[in-house]
């Protein structure tokens, strides 16, 4: 592996875990990023310095309280509490952080205060010591240049909740060695985040589309008031623009953010006057806000619009950071609930010009595009691609959703495939999960619910979803699956259908369709039997129970092929298995297969919670006469028509209504 990796887990570095950080700041952020850190790092010192008490005893109970509503929910174990309480420092004595590994700066966002803080810390620590800042605006270069060792020196920009939010902003600084923005993309990623590498422009990434997003709606409230503007965006974001000042006391922020774009960049830029005089905005909760008349709401559509794409191109145009990473960032991060680039590709270039032609009108002097807009949008959204000794390695980045596949990942798997496959040089395909925890936790359920009652167009559905598994069983070059993490549903399907599978140890396999009352639309009720017939009895249990297979157990049975310790072992191992695979593809068989009797069993999964004894009978057909098929072909067909019958019961048109309102 090299240090030019996509993959963050995959990046060379001298570095491991730190053994001891110190946050300087004890405000909000602080706690909520050392919270964050201690509940990831076994065994981390952590030291929380504030030059006051109240605010360190504040810190503290506030960490506390997180353990205990963590404990509560079940969400941390006692154990996990224990490391999160133990080694915990609050001091107001900087000297404590002299034999820190990292030193993290949260204070409040003033210049001055953070040379001055730096400066100290310089003092102090170790010369290889990472000192990052938790700024939102302020460029690294700006923070550190008269540092005596700026190389080990940028930012790491942090989304509230930082315990929570996944995202943060790596900058890539001038200054800084490449080694240590290589060790904090693999820091991050190998601790749950969701690394962002932008360039060392003022405000950054996501910044700039926040801010200037909250900045415009506020010079709109010439023509809507708050509660409108809200709602009006409702079907762009999860919140509105004013409550999320409001949760977050922005106004302030917005302030000063534009203060210092309108004075590098332009008047064009400057903040609302009317965030000057108010406080708290008058709006509602989301969905709840008020009915907005046409053709108010497309005014307030096309300039909300207008900025989102605006801040976009001229991201795109100055490098400040890719299109894969702005799209993520800005739901992951601000809450959209599509990016602006994946909003521009839906709405079509015509239409996406005509906004911003009406944008420019409006605000003259905002950035506009340079380029056709058709030049911004070809890119994979979901997809790492790194090329590993001749084989193509694809992670699958959609962390929001632990690696689940919808349409557009597949059409992104399928379009990499296809355009290296005819490539002498490119030896075979390896696919794999982003992170620690997921290889892929299933498939979106998409325009399924739709067809619940409607056997045939299910079907049809089911056979829309396997073009990708189809492809792949007709392949000249072999596609490995390593398992990362968790592979359920839709995800264990697409694994199945890669020629071989490796896993990390800690992974495990589930086929979960049938607490949905559904049965596996694309593949598992056939392939599993024919590719590994002395497995029947545990498949068996994984279609008809839910039960679950660890990746040690599965390498047993000879479903999986070999286990690795860790990420980049795994991806050695799957690399070489996809060699050893060059030369013969092995292929799943036609004719029949023999499997042993399906025996009667209660209608409950695992854990004992009922199912549907009708799903069960229809997965249990579909298996035999699967098994007894002629040909491959005619058994996933079997297999496309049962899962059409399961989506006419009420067992599924429960529980899928169930999952679509989020009431599992």
């Amino acid at each position: 592996m090299t240090r030019d990796m996509q993959n963050p887990l995959l990046l060379e570095t001298e570095r491991r875990f730190p053994k001891s950080i110190a946050i300087i700041g004890a405000g909000t952020i602080g706690p909520d990023i050392g919270y964050y850190l201690k509940s990831a790092v076994p065994g981390l010192e952590l030291i929380l310095v504030d030059i006051s008490q109240e605010a360190l005893d504040r810190a503290q109970t506030r960490i506390e309280g997180y353990v205990e509503k963590g404990l509560a929910k079940r969400k941390l174990s006692k154990t996990q509490a224990q490391n999160v309480r133990e080694r915990l420092v609050f001091t107001t004595n900087y000297e404590d952080l002299a034999h820190c590994d990292w030193v993290l700066e949260a204070a409040t966002e003033n210049i001055d205060l953070k040379r001055k803080i730096f400066a100290q810390v310089e003092a102090l620590v170790r010369t290889d010591a990472i000192i990052t800042s938790n700024t939102s605006s302020l460029p690294a270069e700006w923070l550190f240049n008269e540092l005596k060792h700026p190389e080990r020196a940028t930012v790491t920009h942090f989304f509230a909740p930082a315990f929570r939010n996944p995202a943060v902003e790596v900058i890539r600084a001038e200054r800084v060695d490449e080694r240590v923005v290589s060790y904090l993309r693999w820091f991050f990623c190998a601790t749950g985040k969701v690394p962002l590498v932008t360039s060392d422009a003022l405000c950054f990434m996501l910044d700039r589309v926040f801010d200037n997003w909250c900045n415009e709606a506020a010079l709109l409230l010439d023509q809507a008031d708050a509660a409108q503007i809200d709602s009006a965006t409702s079907e762009l974001v999860h919140a509105g623009p004013f409550f999320v000042l409001n949760l977050a006391n922005g106004n302030p922020i917005i302030v000063e953010t534009n203060t210092l774009q309108m004075r590098e960049e332009g008047e064009h830029y400057r903040p609302a006057r009317i965030f000057d005089s108010v406080t708290t905005w008058k709006t509602a909760p989301p969905g709840h806000g008020p009915a907005v008349p046409e053709p108010l709401a497309s005014t307030i559509r096309d300039r909300m619009l207008g900025v989102l794409f605006s801040q976009s191109v001229d991201i795109l145009d100055r490098g400040i950071g890719s299109r894969a990473d702005l799209d993520l960032g800005c739901t992951l991060a601000l809450g959209f609930k599509k990016g602006p680039l994946q909003l521009m590709s839906e709405l079509g270039s015509a239409e996406v010009t005509r906004i911003l032609e009406r944008f420019a009108k409006e605000r003259p002097g905002m950035p506009m595009p340079k380029k056709p807009i058709e030049s911004y949008l070809d890119y994979h959204r979901h997809l790492i691609v790194d090329d590993v000794d001749g084989i193509k390695l694809i992670a699958i980045r959609r962390p929001q959703a632990l690696n689940a596949l919808d349409d557009s990942v597949t059409d992104e798997l399928l379009d990499v495939i296809r355009a290296h496959e005819a490539d002498p040089a490119v030896q075979g395909f390896v696919i794999i999960g982003y992170g620690d925890r997921a290889f892929s936790a299933g498939a979106d359920i998409g325009r399924f619910p739709e067809l619940l009652g409607d056997a045939d167009g299910a079907a049809g559905f089911a056979r829309d979803c396997s073009r990708l598994l189809l492809h792949l069983d007709a392949m000249q070059k072999p596609v490995v699956a390593a398992l990362n993490g968790m592979a359920l549903g839709g995800g264990l399907e697409l694994a199945l259908r890669c020629h071989a599978i490796v896993a990390i140890e800690s992974a495990w396999l589930q086929l979960p369709e049938v607490t949905l009352g559904i049965a596996p639309g694309i593949g598992a009720m056939v392939v599993p039997y024919r590719r590994w017939p002395e497995a029947a009895d545990v498949f068996h249990g994984m279609l008809r129970r839910a039960e679950k297979l660890t990746a040690a157990r599965a390498h047993e049975l000879g479903v999986i092929e070999g286990l690795a310790p860790d990420y980049p072992s795994l991806v050695r191992l799957a690399v070489s298995r996809a060699h050893e695979l060059a030369s013969e593809l092995p292929r799943i068989p036609d004719g029949p297969v023999e499997i042993p009797e399906l025996a009667p069993i209660e209608s409950s999964d695992a854990a004992g919670r009922p199912l549907s004894a009708e799903v069960i009978s229809i997965i249990e057909d579909a298996v035999r006469e699967g098994a007894a098929a002629g040909t491959f072909s005619e058994s996933l067909e079997i297999g496309y028509r049962a899962f059409g019958r399961t989506a006419c019961t009420d067992a599924a048109r429960e529980a899928i209504g169930r999952f679509v309102s989020g009431k599992r």
